[in-house]
């Protein structure tokens, strides 16, 4: 008995289930009209978009299985949605539109994101199709919402290019953060101190069991500025064992050749991010007022401004369709997506340069009676 309790115990730094979402128990396939085709699929989740019947409006539907391995798991899914809620008055985060319960199921309606991931931004083939001002109004607008997360005392910790979604893609829109399975809720009492999140983007406290703090998030955030700036990825290796140790040894190449159309500005923001000791990385409120980030204010534009017939827009458009039309067609298993809150239909192929190594503590058995 007392095994059982242990097994089912849910994992520290979990919101409590004090909703103010209505679940609703109604026939969630009453009111959507659900895509076969799969958006996304996570260890834990699968994603398809659906359309409202009443008013034809596009969501994202997650669909998440209430049991894991034997495990009961409402109580990491209660406390997603609750994260969601306490982040709905942020545009930097995606936003819940309602929630639906079943027998074997947690079903949660979100803002689709039109413009896909910004892992699409980070690929050597499309090298020529983000200014350097597109990227700093990008991270600007991630650290809002890591700014709005640390607020609440809310640790993301799976902060990378697939988690962050764009609004829309020509023009470049605004970003929203995705997918807080894995979030924790920080407290004053307790350490919270897990292996979690994805190897390629783990900061070196977490492979050391140390106690994970709001700076954990920075180091993602600098992971993810690197590769947007230099498409590669700076700590990946040939397998899991290179990837941590690169980590843990903070193995960078800041070299010339990789850093060749990188301003100082942005390699100075990047290298304060990516230090190993965690107390010395800045908050991202302090992030924000960085000069590289701020000498971007006069060349921003918002998305209605941005020039949709750019060249290179152009050709990152043409990238796009041209690997959505080589990808092979979704099949059962769609075992070559990763775990995402939803991505659109221009989704692309991935770079040898880059791992997909999933996010830890969930194993990908998620099965749905809906066939694609």
């Amino acid at each position: 008995m007392s095994r059982r309790k242990s097994e089912n115990k849910s994992p520290p730094g979990l919101l409590p289930a004090s909703l103010h979402t209505q679940i609703k128990m109604d026939n969630f396939h009453n009111f959507y009209e659900v895509e076969p085709r799969e958006l996304g699929r996570g260890k834990f989740a699968v994603v398809r978009k659906c359309i409202t019947k009443s008013t034809g409006q596009e969501f994202a539907a997650k669909f998440l299985k209430k049991r894991r391995r034997g495990q009961d798991c409402k109580a990491e899914i209660l406390h997603e949605i609750a994260v969601l809620e306490l982040m709905k008055s942020s545009d930097r985060v995606v936003n819940l539109h309602e929630v639906y319960e079943t027998t074997n199921e947690f079903i949660l309606v979100l803002e689709y994101a039109a413009g896909g991931e910004i892992f699409n931004l980070c690929l050597p083939d499309l090298e020529e199709t983000i200014y350097e001002t597109d990227i700093i109004r990008l991270i600007r607008q991630i650290l809002e919402g890591v700014c709005h997360l640390h607020q609440n005392n809310i640790v993301h910790l799976d902060l990378k290019p697939q988690n962050i979604l764009l609004s829309s893609i020509c023009p470049l829109g605004d970003i929203k953060i995705v997918d807080f399975g894995i979030s924790r809720k920080i407290g004053n009492c307790t350490e919270l101190c897990e292996i979690i999140g994805t190897p390629e983007y783990q900061a070196p406290e977490i492979l050391n069991y140390d106690p994970i703090t709001m700076a954990t998030d920075l180091w993602s955030v600098g992971v993810i500025a690197y590769m947007l700036l230099t498409h590669e990825s700076p700590f990946v290796g040939a397998d899991i064992q290179e990837t941590y140790l690169n980590i843990s040894q903070v193995n960078v190449d800041y070299s010339e050749d990789t850093f060749a159309s990188v301003s100082l500005l942005a390699k100075d923001f990047i290298q304060k991010l990516l230090v190993k000791n965690p107390e010395e990385r800045p908050t991202a409120e302090a992030c924000l007022s960085h000069p590289w980030l701020q000498q971007g204010n006069f060349l921003l534009f918002s998305p209605e401004e941005s020039p949709c017939s750019s060249p290179t827009h152009d050709h990152m458009n043409k990238c796009i369709e041209e690997r959505n039309n080589n990808r092979p067609p979704c099949n059962a298993s769609c075992s070559g997506r990763k775990d995402k809150e939803n991505i659109p239909d221009d989704s692309s192929t991935v770079s040898k340069r880059f791992r997909f190594d999933d996010s830890l503590q969930y194993p990908q058995e998620f099965t749905t009676d809906f066939v694609c």
